[in-house]
């Protein structure tokens, strides 16, 4: 079986968002360019691991390399939902990123989770590719998504994935879980339904 590789260099959009609503949504990061549509569903705990890492990241290659600290600006804000159809290419197991010095870009990667497994980790603790060697590819049996950003394109995602992250259910104000509108039971209170 031969795996594919989703190359969106820049895509003209890459977004995460939800489909379902509170408490059962689905996570999924999109891109979208040349004709092309990809989804790809991840949990939760990664998408705010990659909105975190990229934060890291851009503040990491502003460090070193000099490499420009955009604000969002207002105009890039993509509040639109996710295109549809939304149908899942892969499920993620690892994220990967790297900063590409020669093209000032931020480069993630999306790689599906092998048969067993879906981890939740950020591969390489977002490291700093000065130069970007793609030859040694590990998984290379698993279909992954490739998108390369600009820092502005970068800080728009990492914005709209916090949007995403907090637009979910409420948390609870004594033990902060999420509360289900059918009700919670908070542990603070022994279990019982207030």
């Amino acid at each position: 079986m031969t795996h594919q590789v989703h190359a969106f260099e820049p895509p003209e959009r890459f977004v995460a968002g939800t489909v379902g609503p509170p408490g059962e949504r689905t996570f999924f990061l999109q891109a979208r360019g040349g004709g092309r549509l990809v989804s790809v569903a991840l949990e939760k705990v990664q998408m705010s691991l990659l909105a975190e890492k990229l934060e890291e990241l851009l503040a990491e290659a502003h460090r070193r390399f000099g490499a420009e600290l955009p604000e969002a600006p207002a105009a890039l804000s993509d509040n639109e939902p996710l295109d549809t159809p939304v149908d899942e290419e892969f499920r993620v197991g690892t994220l990967g990123l790297a900063y590409d010095v020669d093209t000032a870009t931020v480069v993630i990667e999306a790689i599906a989770a092998g048969e067993s497994e879906v981890e939740v980790e950020l591969g390489g603790d977002a490291e700093l590719a000065e130069d970007d060697d793609e030859d040694e590819e590990p998984d290379d049996d698993l279909d992954r998504l490739r998108v390369r950003l600009t820092p502005a394109a970068a800080r728009a995602f990492i914005d709209r994935a916090r949007r995403v992250l907090a637009a979910g259910r409420p948390p609870c104000p004594l033990c902060g879980q999420p509360l289900d509108p059918r009700g919670h039971l908070c542990p603070r209170h022994n279990g019982y339904h207030r």
